[in-house]
């Protein structure tokens, strides 16, 4: 297949998930097992106390993930969420949420990914750990 760009992956998910334009969802970097995507910090996506939603943070990591399967597969797109597993670890700062999603394991019927998820510039400090399995279509 055909490797994809980080803009066309991004292109393909805004299309995809019309949700991902209302969270502004940017795809950063993509490589063989990993992308790095964002959302960028904005009032609309706030929770009571001035801090990012939970689903605003799920969103992304779900995002992240199917990036890295697009970047690995190709035009994949009815490749759907199997199971996502979420530890919300520390309270997000009002900036940029970034994701690095990876592939841990890729078979015919599934990609295993694990994301973490930080505030820009704060790498150190995870905001919340994913694992989760994307189905992949025979």
């Amino acid at each position: 297949m055909a490797e994809l760009t980080a803009g066309q992956v991004q292109a393909l998910i805004r299309a995809g998930v019309p949700m991902a334009e209302d969270i502004d969802l940017r795809i950063d970097r993509l490589e063989a097992d990993l992308a790095v995507a964002r959302v960028p910090f904005h009032g609309k996506l706030v929770r009571p106390g001035g801090t990012l939603s939970g689903p605003t943070i799920m969103s992304l990591a779900d995002a992240a993930m199917y990036a890295v399967v697009l970047g690995r597969l190709g035009r994949v797109e009815m490749a759907v969420t199997a199971n996502l597993n979420i530890n919300f670890l520390a309270r997000p700062k009002p900036l940029d949420l970034i994701a690095e999603a990876r592939i841990l394991r890729l078979s015919r019927r599934q990609a295993v990914c694990e994301v973490q998820l930080y505030s820009q510039g704060e790498e150190g400090e995870l905001v919340a750990h994913v694992t989760g399995t994307y189905a992949l279509p025979q």
